[in-house]
């Protein structure tokens, strides 16, 4: 008789079968719940209490673990012990109440518009060039994750409504527009990569074996882009993710607009931008006003 599965094991089958959470995703809660198995040393997730969970986390604080690190963990063992709870398996949520410790914030890094432009405009005539304008180009205007740009097939841009069909985190859709100087840029990768493309390919941007571009490859090309415009700064695909948030919000001053199209579930997810909004705006009163600084 085949043994039962764990409490771990039939967690990570509901999110794979019903949140249907990428395969990324569940990796990352497989390693969180293997990390508490090993910490629980054996025991049971029932007989863990609040107490216990206190230890683990500042175990691995101790181990040099960083706060956001933690603070994630929480969040994914929070999540199993809720699925536990509502299954009754367990009485009650033992990290109900638990913090990580507190970290400090850092500003996400961005580039100016100018920087930005200058490294998605770079001309590059070869099919690796055209694409990579393609794939930047649309990263910069519609500030989307590395994750969601290797993840569009073809047919999720509409180029006549100006308007793409993202799938998040957590496979969430969202509609966000997308400006003219990337449709035109996705218009002439299309030839390129309908000539390319092995057969039956969905995905939109891809690369020389003709499959579907990786996100560690779209890293390797922004430096490379980056390096070819002249950019003295280690830009990597978020940045543009940060950067168009950070112009259209300096530009519009409309956060919950641009919460929905970063696809944050959370509008404090989206305050961070209001920061550097706030840094743009003190570089400029500085630099400005008369009475800004003191005479030395």
């Amino acid at each position: 008789m085949k043994p039962p599965a764990s409490a771990l094991a039939r967690y990570l089958d509901f999110l794979g079968t019903e949140r249907r959470l990428a395969a990324h995703t569940l990796a990352a809660y497989s390693r969180d719940g293997a990390l508490l198995g090993m910490l629980s040393q054996g025991r049971e997730p029932g007989e863990l209490g609040a107490t216990d969970i206190r230890r683990f986390i500042g175990a691995l604080h101790a181990r040099g673990l960083s706060p956001r690190s933690l603070a994630r963990l929480l969040s994914s063992w929070r999540g199993f012990f809720d699925w536990l709870a509502r299954h009754r398996e367990i009485a009650a949520n033992p990290c109900k109440g638990i913090r990580a410790p507190r970290a400090a914030r850092t500003l996400p890094e961005a580039l100016s518009p100018d920087e930005a432009t200058l490294l998605v405009a770079l001309d590059d005539e070869s099919d690796a060039g055209i694409r990579d304008r393609a794939l930047f180009e649309l990263a910069y205007s519609c500030g989307l994750r590395v994750s969601e740009l290797t993840g569009l097939d073809v047919g999720r841009i509409d180029p006549d409504a100006g308007e793409a069909r993202i799938t998040g985190k957590g496979s969430k859709t969202r509609i966000v527009p997308v400006g003219a100087p990337a449709l035109e840029a996705l218009a002439r990768w299309m030839p390129v990569r309908d000539r390319l493309a092995a057969p039956d390919e969905k995905a939109l941007f891809i690369g020389r074996s003709g499959r579907r571009l990786s996100p560690r490859e779209v890293q390797r090309r922004i430096k490379v882009r980056a390096a070819a415009a002249g950019l003295a700064v280690d830009v990597h695909p978020h940045m543009l993710r940060h950067s168009f948030a950070s112009h259209v919000l300096q530009s519009s001053g409309d956060l919950r607009a641009v919460q929905e199209m970063l696809g944050h579930a959370s509008i404090s997810s989206t305050q961070v931008y209001t920061h550097l909004d706030f840094q743009h705006l003190a570089k400029v009163y500085d630099a400005a006003h008369p009475r800004a600084r003191r005479k030395g």
